[in-house]
């Protein structure tokens, strides 16, 4: 894009961005932000394509004067963590609804293929869970406690271990993306597909309810944010194939910079998810009505952080009765 066309096609938004700067009123600082992110993205492709221009010159001293004003009152440095994961990443993340919809409808699709492969094909469970899986599981049944497996572990090593291993699977779905997209669709298909045929086998052998209320204990979070995983590498695609008014290169970057703030998102789940897994999960003890408890729980904070926030927040940041554009 010519420098003339990009200062042209983004002229109003810096303008009304430094008059909002320029107020001497108090103003929200999650409404600063929301601009400041934008603005920032200008920045670097400015200084990509532009260096040393009158334009990359305005935009630096403009997002400095926003970084001010943004970070004045910070005292520690937990806020920057506490305004990413309360502020910058939701105002993000609202772009990308349709990105997470698309990764649930997939993951969606390739549960049902997992269980309809299941149902047609006899040997189909052994060959996505393993042999060795499969004659542990029927033995436990057997022996009254189909759940067994989650207690052969000590609690801190399987949390550790689940923990990192969530989190490589969330950073290949997410890295995978840079090819075009179809990568982090073989990850969520591998993920799905051993899910559903996981589930049926369960359900074959009679066991669905006590399977369901004890893995999804661990696993609404889990399943969840790999789901989430997913759709950051789809960011990454959707940013090689549709660059928009961007060049492709500059869009890349841009993909991958918002693909990553949103794996980082997921951590804290990710950490949660292994604490579950390997420190509750395994009290098959206990009565449905704690394990539903946990269940919904989990559902609810997924869905209100990555769902109902991002919009709610953005409503709340509008000018002129108009969302902020993004």
């Amino acid at each position: 894009m010519r420098e003339a066309a990009f200062v042209k096609q983004n002229k109003n938004k810096w303008t009304q961005f430094e008059q909002l700067l320029n107020n001497k009123r108090s103003i929200a600082p999650a409404t600063i932000t929301s601009m400041y992110l934008e603005v920032t993205d200008d920045l670097s492709y400015a200084k990509t394509f532009y260096p040393g221009s009158n334009t990359t010159t305005y935009l630096n001293g403009l997002a400095a004067t926003a970084h001010q004003k943004i970070y004045t009152n910070k005292k520690e440095p937990g806020n920057v963590f506490w305004r990413f994961y309360a502020f910058d990443f939701p105002l993000m993340f609202f772009r990308f609804q349709k990105q997470l919809l698309l990764s649930f409808i997939i993951f969606s699709l390739f549960i049902a293929v997992g269980v309809f492969s299941a149902s047609s094909e006899g040997v189909f469970v052994r060959a996505i869970l393993g042999d060795a899986y499969i004659n542990m599981t029927l033995e436990n049944i057997a022996n009254q406690d189909p759940m067994a497996v989650y207690k052969q572990m000590g609690e801190v090593d399987m949390f550790l271990g689940i923990t990192v291993n969530n989190i490589r699977v969330a950073l290949m779905a997410y890295t995978l993306g840079i090819l075009a997209g179809v990568g982090t669709v073989y990850v969520l298909m591998q993920n799905a597909i051993m899910l559903g045929a996981f589930q049926y086998f369960f359900f074959e052998n009679g066991m669905l309810w006590e399977s369901a209320r004890t893995i999804w204990i661990h696993g609404t979070i889990e399943i969840s944010v790999i789901i989430i995983a997913g759709c950051a590498g789809l960011v990454v695609g959707k940013s090689i194939l549709f660059p928009q008014t961007y060049t492709r290169l500059a869009s890349f970057i841009k993909g991958v910079k918002n693909g990553l703030k949103i794996v980082l998102s997921t951590i804290p789940f990710f950490i949660i998810a292994g604490f579950l897994e390997g420190f509750v999960t395994r009290q098959t003890q206990m009565p449905d009505w704690l394990a539903i408890t946990i269940i919904g729980i989990s559902l609810l904070s997924i869905l209100l952080y990555y769902v109902y926030y991002p919009i709610h927040l953005n409503k709340k940041l509008n000018t002129n009765g108009k969302q902020l554009v993004y």
